[in-house]
């Protein structure tokens, strides 16, 4: 059984002590690969230092809605120079978020739009975060959608409307991670209707760890238990998961990886 983790920040400094055992672990439930979005310019050495380090570890270039500030055009050129300076994955994580502040509103939304530009350019896919913002996102994505714009909405848990709504782009995924597992999480009511040609896995380590260890910093290893929910819900074996999930997330991020696929 092969998993791909496609969205983990295991390049944060909650993993300085034990960062090779986790991977370790990861590997040791079969979770073999990790797509790693990035934050602002603050973790792009620390993003970069991982990647080399690990192979299974794959970048991704962007700057996160919570980031953007005064200075979010500065923060943009540093993703233009890393773009075009080092070989990434995708666009991420990017999108808007108006749960905790929304004081930079407008930049956020220039902040948004721009990345998606860039990754119409550079043919790459987009890792978004909606947090408490699925229309402001759908008001941008809708003007800019094309076939050339695809991604992930990451940590989706939107409302059946918010899923038709990305459904109907055609060219874009429902990350789905522990919130699956929480009694009140809703999403797992969704996941039944879900096309499962669109669903990836993900962590978002450390955070949103999956029951039973919520509440305990996540990491990749814990992505069985996310597969292990999905598979419940859609009353498939966690094998059909694993490899239908796997096949998703290669085909999105055009993922090289020998003997998979």
């Amino acid at each position: 059984m092969v998993l791909i983790d496609t969205h983990s920040h295991i390049f944060s400094e909650e993993f300085d002590v034990d960062r090779d055992l986790v991977l370790e672990r990861a590997a040791n439930s079969g979770v073999l690969y990790h797509l790693l979005p990035n934050i602002d310019s603050t973790s792009t050495h620390r993003l970069l230092d991982t990647c080399h380090r690990f192979s299974q570890c794959f970048p991704l270039m962007g700057l996160h809605p919570t980031s953007v500030k005064e200075d979010f055009e500065k923060e943009l050129y540093h993703v233009e120079e890393q773009l075009a300076r080092n070989r990434f994955w995708g666009i991420g994580e990017i999108g808007i978020d108006l749960y905790w502040d929304k004081t930079f509103f407008t930049q956020q939304q220039e902040a948004f739009r721009h990345q998606l530009r860039l990754a119409k350019k550079y043919n790459l896919p987009v890792a978004i975060h909606s947090r408490s913002s699925f229309k402001e996102i759908f008001d941008i994505v809708d003007q800019e959608i094309d076939q050339s714009l695809r991604g992930v909405f990451h940590s989706f848990t939107g409302t059946i409307n918010d899923y038709k709504h990305i459904d109907d782009y055609d060219t874009f995924y429902f990350g789905i991670g522990g919130i699956v597992t929480y009694k009140n999480g809703n999403v797992g009511e969704l996941i039944p209707q879900m096309n499962t040609e669109k669903i990836l896995l993900e962590t978002d380590s450390p955070y949103l760890s999956p029951v039973p260890v919520r509440g305990k910093r996540n990491e990749s290893y814990n992505l069985i238990y996310v597969a292990q929910k999905v598979a419940e819900l859609l009353n498939l074996s966690v094998l059909d998961v694993a490899k239908q999930t796997t096949q998703n997330a290669i085909k999105l991020f055009k993922l090289q990886i020998d003997g998979v696929g």
